[in-house]
């Protein structure tokens, strides 16, 4: 297996949140003096030898995917084999979806994205729109965020119009899972999987404050992540 990322979705250079990943790993690389490569792959493309050829999955921004199912497949392959997993915008939405269908046992849970009109829907479409706006959340502390980070709370850029369904906010809590961060209203920005190395979901997109200067902790994190499970 070679030091290298898939990052999972349907790139488009054109679309900010997809150029500021690329940005933002190259910022992390560097800084870590890392050697670390990374390929986009269609969700389309999606299979279990995946992860003969990469040692950490990024599940970007910018869904509808293609194939949400194989989507799912990887996330949970991921989560259930300590492989270093990192979902921002849409890769967090399809991470809750995930473990609403495999971990609590919604088969039916749903994006409603795909299906507006499901019975189960764990992703709605927010109320009011996070895209291009940024906004200041908190960290639960010991966290593995708020390690990361070293503060208990940042102001991250979003770029999304869906979210949580407020609906499903108790039933996600009683799961294994951990909420870590979360705005000023509470709603759910952060999430971990315990004892984990490392899988962790944003709602917002951190690659797009990622700097040369001051590349985004999570994706410094990340990487350190995925060379450590190849070493």
């Amino acid at each position: 297996m070679t030091t290298s990322i898939a990052l999972l979705g349907e790139y488009t250079p054109t679309f900010p949140p997809h150029a500021s990943t690329n940005a933002a790993i190259e910022h992390a690389k560097a800084a870590l003096g890392l050697e670390i490569g990374y390929d986009w792959i269609s969700t389309a493309d999606i299979n279990l030898s995946l992860f003969e050829r990469y040692a950490g999955i990024w599940i970007a921004p910018g869904s509808p995917y293609n194939n949400m199912d194989k989507t799912l497949a990887a996330i949970r392959h991921a989560r259930e084999n300590n492989i270093p997993c990192f979902g921002t915008c849409g890769g967090f939405q399809h991470m809750i979806i995930e473990y609403a269908r495999n971990v609590l046992g919604f088969k039916d849970a749903q994006h409603a994205e795909y299906d507006p009109y499901a019975s189960n829907l764990f992703i709605s479409q927010l109320v009011c729109s996070l895209a291009g706006r940024a906004m200041q959340l908190t960290f639960e502390p010991g966290s593995r965020a708020a390690a990361i980070y070293g503060v208990t709370a940042a102001t991250e850029q979003y770029y999304c119009n869906f979210g949580i369904n407020p609906d499903y906010i108790e039933t996600l809590k009683q799961g294994p899972i951990h909420i870590t961060g979360a705005d000023a209203e509470g709603d759910i920005r952060v999430i971990e999987w315990p004892d984990h190395r490392f899988f962790i979901g944003t709602l917002f997109v951190p690659q797009a404050r990622s700097t040369p200067q001051q590349p985004h902790p999570l994706v410094s994190a990340f990487l350190t992540a995925v060379l450590n499970h190849n070493s």
